[in-house]
């Protein structure tokens, strides 16, 4: 269960758009159309804030569509809700485009899901143990 408080009476709770769906729609809260211009990140107000159980985060995404039709993606690309957030999850919305792009209120702006996390103690050493990949990067497998 993911507890979420509206922070603003027309904010919208989030919903998942089908059965198969993996991440839950969230959607802007606005007085007036925001409008961000080409190069522009803007935040973007959602009116909602959660409480997200310990050991869980939400993982925020960017909307397929954004990016296919306008060009435009979460400015951070991913953005997380740790579980001891309880402030208002905000969308920092960045035009890659070449066209203004404008968000009504209601307008799906991004997605989250919902992940379980686990901290682990960090400990430096002086060696790691051997792999066959050993230290093939980017485009080596």
């Amino acid at each position: 269960m993911l507890k979420v408080k509206r922070l603003n009476e027309k904010a919208i709770l989030p919903k998942y758009a089908s059965l198969g769906a993996a991440c839950f729609d969230i959607s802007a809260v606005l007085r007036k159309p925001m409008i961000i211009r080409p190069g522009e990140s803007v935040k973007i107000p959602t009116g909602l804030s959660f409480e997200v159980r310990e050991g869980f985060a939400i993982m925020l995404y960017s909307r397929s569509g954004h990016g296919a039709k306008n060009n435009v993606r979460l400015s951070n690309c991913v953005g997380i809700v740790d579980s001891d957030y309880r402030g208002e999850v905000m969308g920092l919305i960045k035009n890659d485009g070449s066209k203004v792009f404008a968000v009504e209120n209601g307008d799906r702006i991004m997605q989250g899901m919902v992940i379980s996390t686990q901290q682990v103690i960090i400990e430096e050493v002086d060696e790691l143990s051997e792999t066959e990949r050993a230290k093939g990067g980017f485009g080596s497998t």
